[in-house]
């Protein structure tokens, strides 16, 4: 038990960092005036779980579910901060962005993760 929740922790601090990396590189490849880095995040994330929840099933690494998807990914991916660039476009009165974003996010990351468990069907199987 002790090492599944070091697993986790380990997981979410690398993924925490990641994400960090992400939305600041975005913000400064493209304006920090809409949260573009966050949108990749969940897309990215969510396609890489979905790609994951077959991948560890098929190869039977179920082990490495702590670490990757509830840790790393956990940690990389997060719907805070989802709604809180979702409050700070209302804030800004950025109605018409906010309902950009949050259709973005939630089709798309949806989407994504519909595309990695097929990927990873298509691969794996």
């Amino acid at each position: 038990m002790t090492f599944t929740f070091f697993q986790v922790a380990l997981g979410g601090a690398l993924g925490a960092t990641l994400r960090y990396a992400t939305v600041i590189s975005a913000a400064r490849m493209l304006g920090a005036s809409f949260p573009v880095g966050t949108i990749f995040i969940n897309i990215l994330g969510s396609f890489i779980m979905g790609f994951l929840v077959v991948a560890l099933e098929q190869r039977n690494l179920l082990n490495l579910y702590p670490f990757l998807m509830v840790g790393l990914l956990g940690g990389f991916t997060t719907f805070s901060a989802f709604s809180l660039d979702t409050y700070m476009l209302y804030e800004q009165g950025n109605i018409v962005g906010l309902m950009l974003y949050v259709t973005i996010s939630v089709l798309f990351s949806i989407m994504a993760l519909f595309g990695g468990i097929w990927l990873g069907r298509y691969l794996i199987i």
